[in-house]
């Protein structure tokens, strides 16, 4: 099966604020996040720039990632960033 779920972690330009979600469509949400159409703590405090994501094949496995990743403490959090994106990139270019 291929992947098709996606959980991703989304800061702010000043990398102050981490932000993880889940979706069935990572292009999409991205874009509504960097638009502020999805109101809320996104838009907020300004997170706009998608700096990690995984995929999974079922929604059930990339919810229970995601509780992980949110159960997680920030340096735990940032230490996940930094081994797989260390100059903290942002990724929605390559998702274009």
């Amino acid at each position: 099966m291929e992947p098709r779920y996606c959980v991703y972690i989304m800061t702010n330009a000043r990398q102050t604020v981490l932000y993880t979600g889940v979706t069935g469509d990572l292009k999409q949400r991205v874009f509504n996040h960097r638009t502020h159409a999805i109101q809320g703590f996104t838009t907020r405090y300004n997170v706009d720039k998608l700096v990690f994501y995984e995929q999974y094949a079922t929604s059930s496995s990339a919810i229970a990632r995601e509780k992980q990743i949110k159960g997680g403490s920030r340096g735990k959090n940032v230490a996940l960033i930094d081994s797989l994106n260390p100059d903290w990139r942002d990724l929605y270019k390559d998702l274009l």
